[in-house]
């Protein structure tokens, strides 16, 4: 079997270092396994899902190096294959329309606080007959998740973990307004793009579980699954700006260089022996799932500054030229001439 790996961003800002740690983990495992890695831009919320995002994913990943195979999918324009889906549940019985009004839900919800239960939705419209609908409520579909026993993801890096289903409620896979959520557009998507291996941050473990029991009442091949954990600040926090959230290109732009960046997020989480500085093509020879560390990775940038140096002193002038000339032009709003690189090239060897 091909393996198939994805990156799936949602077009809301710029490419984080954690999601570019992401994608590079996912290309790094396609490209050792010689199978395909696919990009997926998860643009279904339309209120914060902007242009300017979606390209500053695509450049970021294209300084990055990391390639993807065939176009990237962009999963808003499949809502009436998502739909679809969520029809076939509901003519199998696996799913069903929910009349609860807003003031219902939030009623349940300070209900089960005051109870110390979790906020869960009660299944009361489960198993009743929609000819008992209330007028004027748009309803919801649901999905009718098991609510005994217990959902394990067998995963590569936390090993198996276990989920009861009674903690799991009848997630919405569509809106009162006909639109696809997030949980069921990407168990869609995965499988008709392929997808057998989901690597991604440990805080997609609940989705993991909601996703498979939706995969399986579908009646499709649960992916693979590792989960990686996520990237916290110096201090030990979770990564923040004052830490070095940043995006791709604010690095850029402060002087790093792609492989340098590259090779410091392969080492936040992974490692091969005592091996510090990886070239790309070391990375696709040696990367594995085993590898990966079950700890939370800590960002540092005096690390980091050291691995770019090295990368500095190792590179051809020419090559930081062209890494500068893009960025000077930027700024300068004007193109540079082959007089002017010259001189930029001299000077660093100066």
């Amino acid at each position: 079997m091909t393996v198939v790996t994805r990156f799936a961003p949602s077009p809301t800002g710029f490419l984080h270092i954690g999601g570019a740690r992401t994608a590079l983990f996912n290309w790094l495992y396609a490209r050792h396994n010689k199978g395909k890695f696919l990009l997926r831009i998860e643009d279904t919320d339309r209120e914060r899902s902007t242009d300017a995002a979606i390209d500053a994913i695509f450049e970021g990943m294209k300084w990055l190096g990391l390639d993807w195979d065939e176009e990237p999918v962009f999963q808003f324009s499949r809502r009436a294959r998502h739909a679809e889906i969520a029809q076939q549940l509901l003519d199998e019985g696996k799913a069903y329309y929910c009349y609860a009004s807003k003031e219902e839900l939030a009623e349940m919800r300070e209900q089960a606080r005051a109870e110390s239960r979790p906020p869960v939705y009660d299944g009361r419209w489960r198993d009743r007959n929609p000819s008992e609908a209330p007028s004027g409520v748009d309803p919801v579909v649901r999905f009718k998740s098991p609510n005994e026993g217990a959902t394990i993801i067998h995963d590569r890096v936390q090993g198996d973990v276990t989920f009861a289903n009674e903690q799991l409620d009848d997630m919405i896979l569509l809106r009162a307004d006909g639109t696809p959520t997030y949980m069921l557009s990407v168990v869609v998507d995965d499988h008709d793009m392929g997808v057998t291996d989901i690597i991604r941050g440990d805080d997609h473990l609940t989705n993991a579980a909601r996703q498979k029991q939706l995969i399986e009442a579908i009646g499709w091949t649960v992916p693979n699954h590792t989960h990686i954990p996520l990237i916290h600040g110096p201090d030990g926090a979770k990564l923040s700006k004052r830490h070095g959230a940043l995006g791709v290109e604010a690095y850029r732009d402060m002087g790093y260089l792609p492989e340098a960046l590259r090779n410091y997020l392969l080492r936040l989480g992974w490692s091969h022996g005592d091996d510090e500085v990886i070239s790309t093509e070391q990375a696709i020879e040696w990367f594995n799932l085993e590898n990966i560390g079950k700890s939370a990775a800590r960002f540092d940038f005096a690390k980091l500054e050291n691995l770019n140096g090295n990368y500095i002193r190792q590179a051809d002038d020419a090559y930081l030229t062209s890494l500068v000339a893009p960025i000077l032009a930027e700024k300068a709003g004007q193109v540079i001439s082959s007089n002017q690189l010259k001189l930029i090239e001299k000077a660093m060897y100066g």
